[in-house]
């Protein structure tokens, strides 16, 4: 079997935009699993850091996931239906967005990840670094990052 592409989105309008454009270069043949990564809480809101206590409780936190995983599998039917592959594989991932995505490419044998960049730049690219930049360095694999409109 041929190791899959992985194709990534975060639900918005950029990152779907950015995956029609990396569908047009791929082609639409060939093994896709369509990933987002679910952002749920932060660990520490359940256990407290420092001297702050918990800000959640056990139940309030498992809600809280959970609802953080429906919202992803919105994002991935949302998705599947606009990219019109047919069947398609889907992941909701958790945990930190850009080591999630590489830590799956590698346990699949990704032959590439495809992921857009909303052209973050300047201060805030080094304020807050930018997934796309994380995946490139680290990927295991081939990484194409597109985006709808090279001129934006």
């Amino acid at each position: 079997m041929t190791p899959p592409i992985l194709l990534c989105t975060d639900g918005s309008e950029e990152a779907m935009d950015a995956l029609a454009a990396g569908l047009d270069l791929l082609g639409r043949d060939g093994g896709y699993v369509l990933v987002t990564v679910a952002d749920a809480p932060d660990p520490d809101v359940l256990t407290g850091t420092g001297h702050a206590g918990a800000e959640l409780s056990a139940e309030e936190f498992d809600l809280a996931v959970g609802r953080a995983h429906e919202s992803a599998r919105r994002v991935l039917t949302e998705a599947e239906g606009r990219i019109g592959l047919g069947h398609v594989e889907v992941r909701v991932l958790g945990g930190e967005p850009a080591a999630a995505i590489c830590d799956l490419a590698a346990e699949l044998g990704a032959r590439a990840i495809v992921l857009g960049t909303r052209g973050r730049g300047g201060l805030k690219r080094a304020l807050l670094g930018s997934v796309s930049d994380y995946v490139v360095r680290n990927a295991p694999c081939t990484v194409v990052v597109t985006r709808a409109d090279p001129t934006t």
